[in-house]
């Protein structure tokens, strides 16, 4: 422990790194009534705090072990740390990374000159392969975790929270991969001040440290998953480890759409998109808020990275309501009939709907999956027996991953049972109440046999729907759209809802 104080205290790390931010977050603290401020490791020159770790351990090599290069195997930040150490340094680098890494991460880390392999599909993999390629050219191996100097490097960001705000600091909220950081820092600060709590956080399906801190010695998971694939290791270090025994409070987990949700959180307070992992002490501090009053000191939450992949944010703003308890789907069965479609609207109220998909299957129940706006989980158990009371037949989803992965974008099909129908799109201004409008306007003179509609989160509110009308009313109903008043476009001829949807392609073996 001296040795680790004093190398912390003397890291050479602000020759690459910078001191960042400690930087108070008020739309959160207004929210869990408590002082929250985030440590913004984001803000490095790779984005991640990594660089800290590897370049203290690059700078201390030999002149020897300098002039064979170095090699490690990463996920992706640590191969950028490295990366960038090696090229301030005039090092050689090799990065061995696993196929599943991010391509931000592996431009990035090409971009500063380092050679870059892909192997295997987790870390566990590219170690391996890592450890291989070490014994054929003698590179000195940069651990991503598992080394002293590197928990030394690390751990200056623990001193930099005791510097720029050293009274009245209760918890300190660390993300938990191999360990290192949560090492340095915990290490570090209950050494000076060990009344502050240190608080891990990890995803459910890559919770190597809670497992093991709970068994008592490192195990090994069988598997993880790789959303927030900065801290996907299955194994945590042996130094981490012994260090976390001693020094950690607690491991706090947390699931995909927490994680999603805390993404949303640091955007809304610094317009920042943070990495799955970089979000992660965010997911856990309001996960322990929840079970905890706000009396106290203020609680930091350690933003550990920023290289996020572009099309992982599609997923992220989907998910990010579900995991704030702002959004519930529910399966509803509703009666097959004209005006069903609008009794259900008015049992949900002036709630905003966010999601609504149906297709006509059975002349005598529809099934429909939808979205709605909720304040909490107590709200969406309210909800829940509202429906019930009313007389629709429900079921929450809120939580069921296969529907929310997949069932939500596959309602529909071709249905044999529609007849005559006509597809529509339309548009209108997106405010609370926007649906119910719109259907009220329909008039629940024709069966509806197909609805389509999303909450963007936009201007205006994009409908796609389905309506059973004979030819000869076909007059009637067009003089209806004309007296709408919103803008609406013919889709019958389209040729994506002909080979998908069309009841008209749909024969009786199931063939289209």
């Amino acid at each position: 422990m001296k040795n680790l104080l004093r190398e912390v205290l003397c890291s050479r790390v602000y020759d690459v790194a910078r001191e960042t931010p400690l930087e108070a977050a008020p739309r959160l603290s207004a929210r869990l009534q408590r002082e929250v401020l985030f440590k913004r490791e984001d803000l490095q020159p790779v984005f991640s705090f990594k660089l800290r770790g590897a370049y203290n351990k690059i700078v201390q090599l030999s002149a020897q072990e300098k002039a064979r290069g170095v090699i490690t195997a990463s996920a992706g930040n640590h191969a950028q740390g490295v990366a960038y150490a090696a090229q301030k340094l005039g090092i050689r680098a090799v990065i061995v990374m696993p196929r599943t890494t991010p391509e931000i991460k592996v431009a990035a880390v090409r971009a500063r000159g380092a050679e870059v392999i892909l192997q295997g599909d987790s870390y566990s993999d590219a170690q391996a392969h890592c450890n291989a390629l070490i014994g054929a050219s003698g590179m000195a191996f940069i651990p991503p975790f598992d080394d002293p100097l590197v928990i030394a490097g690390q751990g200056t960001v623990g001193a930099e929270i005791l510097r720029q705000r050293g009274a009245g600091l209760e918890a300190i909220f660390i993300p938990v991969g191999g360990g290192g950081l949560i090492a340095g820092v915990a290490a570090y600060l209950k050494s000076i001040v060990p009344e502050i709590r240190i608080i891990g956080v990890e995803p459910f399906e890559a919770d190597a440290m809670y497992q093991s801190l709970a068994a008592g010695k490192r195990v090994i998971l069988p598997q993880v998953g790789i959303f927030a694939d900065g801290v996907a290791v299955r194994q945590v270090g042996e130094h981490p480890f012994a260090l976390c025994q001693k020094y950690v409070d607690a491991i706090v987990r947390v699931n995909n759409d927490e994680i999603c949700a805390a993404i949303k959180d640091v955007f809304d307070e610094t317009r920042s998109i943070m990495e799955p992992a970089g979000a992660l002490a965010v997911a856990g501090l309001k996960r322990m808020a929840a079970m905890e009053d706000g009396r106290g000191g203020a609680w930091v939450a350690l933003l550990s990275g920023a290289n996020m992949n572009f099309d992982r944010l599609r997923f992220i703003a989907e998910r990010a309501e579900l995991g704030e308890a702002r959004e519930a789907l529910f399966a509803v069965t509703i009666p097959e009939r004209p005006g069903a479609f609008r009794a259900f609207c008015a049992a949900i109220g002036q709630r905003v709907v966010t999601e609504f998909n149906y297709r006509l299957h059975r002349r005598d129940r529809a099934h429909i999956f939808v979205g709605v706006a909720i304040r909490d989980r107590k709200d969406a158990s309210a909800l829940l027996e509202q429906l019930r009371a009313t007389g629709h037949e429900a079921l929450d989803l809120s939580d069921d991953e296969m529907a929310k992965l997949h069932i939500r974008h596959m309602v529909g099909g071709h249905a044999a049972a529609a007849q005559n129908e006509r597809i529509y799109r339309f548009e209108f201004p997106e405010r609370p109440g926007a649906l119910m409008d719109f259907l009220d306007k329909l008039g629940g003179c024709w069966n509806i046999s197909l609805f389509h509609y999303r909450n963007n989160g936009v201007d205006l509110g994009r409908v796609l729907a389905g309506f059973e009308v004979p030819d000869p009313e076909m007059g009637a109903f067009e003089s209806l759209l004309s007296r709408l008043d919103y803008p609406h476009v013919a889709e019958t001829t389209n040729p994506a809802y002909q080979f998908f949807l069309d009841p008209g392609q749909y024969r009786p073996d199931g063939s289209p």
